[in-house]
Parts: C-alpha cells; sequence; structure tokens
C-alpha cells in the first residue's frame, strides 16, 4: 500500500521557505493552505507565492483551497503547476458551481482534481462522484488555522469512502491535529495520505519525523 506524507507549510517559518522545503525533501508532497479570510477566517497565501513556493520546491505541491468561488481561482493554480488541487465542496456549493466540471478543468491543466469536506459536511453525496476526482481529504479539524486538536469523530467518513472507492485510484487524505498516535487511528480507517504541519516543522528534525509518521501510519495501514 502507497502511503503518502504531506507536510504543511503553515506550520514552516515563512522567512526561510526554501530551507524549510529542504528540510522535508523527503516528504512525498508539500502542503500549501490557501486562505482568502472569506471562506474561512485567515489569510495565508495568493497566486504570486504558491508560484514562488513552486520554482524552488524539491518536492510537488499538493494545494489545498480554502477559498470561495473555485471554479474562478483553482485553474489557475493548476495553471503555475500543482500536482494536486484541491478546493472544499462547501465553496463549491455556496457558488452554485459543479464539483465535478471543476475537476475537469483541473484534470484538463495537468493536475490531480481533489475535493474537500469540513468535519460537519457528509460525504454521502460525495459518493457516486467518486470517479470525477484523484483525491477526497477530509478535514479532522475546522479548516482556518494550524495546530488544531483531530477530530477522531469524523472517522466514518473515511469507511465510507473507503467502501465506496473499491478500485478506484482516489486518494484519501486527512488534515488536522496529525501525529504519530493520530496517523495511527486515521490509516486504520483507510486514510492514505496524511497532512502534518506542526508535528514536522516544530520537530528538531522534519526529515526523521516524516519518517516516523510514515512508520506509524505503514503499520496500521487498513
Amino acid at each position: 500500500m502507497t502511503l503518502r506524507i504531506n507536510p504543511s507549510i503553515l506550520a514552516a517559518d515563512f522567512a526561510n521557505i526554501e530551507r524549510e522545503l529542504g528540510r522535508i525533501a523527503n516528504a512525498d508532497l508539500v502542503h500549501v493552505d490557501v486562505m482568502d479570510n472569506h471562506f474561512v477566517p485567515n489569510l495565508t497565501f495568493g497566486p504570486q507565492m504558491v508560484e514562488r513556493i513552486q520554482a524552488v520546491s524539491p518536492i510537488p505541491l499538493d494545494v489545498h483551497l480554502m477559498i470561495d468561488d473555485p471554479e474562478r481561482w483553482a485553474p489557475g493554480y493548476a495553471e503555475l503547476g500543482a500536482a494536486s488541487v484541491t478546493f472544499h465542496v462547501e465553496a463549491a456549493a455556496a457558488a452554485g458551481s459543479d464539483p465535478a466540471a471543476i475537476a475537469r478543468r483541473l484534470r484538463d491543466l495537468g493536475a490531480r482534481a481533489g475535493i474537500a469536506v469540513k468535519p460537519g459536511t457528509p460525504v454521502e453525496p460525495l459518493l457516486e462522484l467518486l470517479p470525477a476526482f484523484d483525491q477526497v481529504l477530509v478535514m479532522t479539524v475546522e479548516p482556518g488555522f494550524g495546530g488544531q486538536a483531530f477530530i477522531a469523530e469524523v472517522m466514518p467518513k473515511l469507511d465510507a469512502l473507503r467502501a465506496a472507492r473499491g478500485r478506484l485510484d482516489v486518494w484519501l487524505q486527512v488534515d488536522g491535529g496529525i501525529t504519530r498516535e493520530t496517523i495511527a487511528v486515521a490509516a486504520e480507517h483507510g486514510a492514505d495520505t496524511f497532512v502534518a504541519g506542526s508535528a514536522v516543522f516544530r520537530s528538531p528534525d522534519p526529515a526523521a519525523e516524516i519518517e516516523a509518521l510514515r512508520a506509524a501510519a505503514l503499520a496500521h495501514a487498513g
């Protein structure tokens, strides 16, 4: 089973971002949280910063859009070269957009298409849409800020997604409160792609922590 560790640079030292990226070169992708201070109450990166990160990163970008109107904005991040672009189903619904159509556009631009759900959003409406996506991100915290505690109550969503996925090549990602302990729980429920911010960047040795997280997930992979 292939497992992926995607450190979130939300927990990195922004003043030394190229150095920070070098410290996680053994990760699978780097998770880039784009927040607009509308969909979530925080403001982080925009296209210019993501373009710079893309230019200096030794590993591909996994862009997570916590922004309004993904139909308008998501394709631009694929055009910048992001390997994966994930948008929120709640944002698409609020804008009256078709999530599958956004996914097709992202794929046409060469990116993997991902869709994310907040802790309080059910996944059942997404199950029949799984063929349209390459990744489903189940938030294990409320989106907007790093350093929050893992919400174990969302694990049944992963069970449902794993059962519905079957043989489809759809990654099941979790984001929020991921540590060596919680990654084991998520892996048992079918997650195969893990976003860890504080656990990695607050470690004295981020590369070693990535390997420890990978080993913990592999030992409990369901």
